[in-house]
């Protein structure tokens, strides 16, 4: 018979006590890092939480809401998911290193690594290449390692030394040694994507394929349950070059027309931040945001305006790059929680609670 009993508040003084270290660590942890990106001449924007669009990805969530008039017309608005519509308009104001700590905001989330309200740390360098950003994150975890006077980076048991040398591989490399599959023989010159092909290579590889997979889809649970589990253990891992077609907002590489200048860094099996080499061309970041669009009213019967002030931004944006490190995540590496409700000062509540 299941337990009625129900854990008690965080604000209870014994369940404070237990995660206050959590929270003076995030403290510290916030402070150093302010202080690492002053050092680098970075300005520190506060980006507005209402947006008219809260981001394109088609499996991400937003919260709505509604905006009233003095004259009572009502408009609709959504709460963030990230700043980063915000910060490009900001670059193509004429900033040139920005960074930003950000409460941004995920519908449908939450779990030991999710949570609806959490803190979006982002940074931007504008004229810099996306490289750049791989020695800033490496950089980063290391200070936040300092400062929780630790060596490791932990989660559940799983550990990953922030002090040794990053690990680098394509998506592509990491397909072909944890799936055994030929990732790019899926994908074409010109970015689009053969379903069948990589349908047959996860077949080949006894693993699951609904009629209704499409090649993302397919893509996406090779990466989750066939590479993920192996990235950032003993070290960090920056998994580079996604496909183009999984580009988001990142500009396709000069080196390779198929995959993108995107990445994403790893620790203890934990995904923390999505860097970018950003796409300024206009054109193609409304096509990307059309086909996310339509792929969310296809599977969610939903969708999001565009936001086409940044469409006009990214006329006269510079080149950048541009990164998203999830910071909640970042403190529980380095402090040693193990869910991310004990990192926030005061969690969201729970529904029905």
């Amino acid at each position: 018979m299941k337990s009625s009993a129900k854990a008690s508040p965080w604000w209870t003084p014994s369940v404070h006590a237990d995660r206050r270290p959590f929270l003076i660590g995030r403290n510290a942890i916030q402070a150093v890092l302010r202080g690492f990106f002053a050092r680098e001449d970075f300005i520190e924007v506060d980006t507005a939480v209402l947006q008219i669009s809260p981001g394109n990805e088609a499996h991400l969530h937003a919260f709505a809401t509604e905006a009233v008039t003095t004259d009572g017309q009502r408009a609709p608005f959504y709460l963030h998911t990230s700043p980063e519509f915000a910060c490009k308009k900001l670059l193509a104001a004429g900033e040139q290193r920005i960074s930003c700590f950000a409460h941004v905001y995920r519908n449908r989330e939450r779990g030991p690594l999710h949570h609806p309200e959490f803190t979006m740390l982002e940074w931007y360098r504008a004229g810099e290449s996306y490289e750049s950003l791989m020695m800033d994150c490496v950089r980063i975890l290391a200070l936040a390692a300092e400062t929780a006077k630790t060596d490791r980076l932990g989660y559940r048991g799983r550990e990953s030394d922030p002090f040794a040398g990053p690990e680098r591989v394509s998506v592509a490399e990491a397909f072909e040694r944890h799936a055994g599959i030929d990732l790019l023989a899926s994908v074409a010159a010109d970015g689009s994507t053969d379903r069948e092909h990589l349908a047959a290579e996860l077949r080949r590889a006894g693993m699951r394929v609904a009629e209704d997979d499409g090649w993302a889809d397919l893509f996406s649970r090779v990466l989750v349950e066939k590479i993920e589990p192996h990235l950032g253990f003993g070290r960090i891992t920056i998994l580079d070059e996604y496909p183009v077609s999984e580009a988001a907002l990142a500009r396709p590489s000069a080196r390779d027309p198929r995959v993108a200048e995107r990445f994403e860094l790893y620790a203890c099996g934990v995904e923390l931040a999505n860097g970018f080499g950003e796409l300024t061309n206009a054109a193609e970041q409304k096509r990307r945001f059309e086909i996310e669009m339509a792929e969310k009213m296809r599977v969610y019967g939903e969708t999001y305006p565009i936001d086409e002030d940044l469409l006009a931004a990214l006329s006269s944006m510079p080149e950048a790059s541009g990164i998203a490190l999830g910071f909640d995540r970042l403190v529980m590496l380095a402090t040693g929680a193990s869910r991310i409700d004990q990192v926030l000062w005061a969690p969201v509540a729970e529904y029905g609670r």
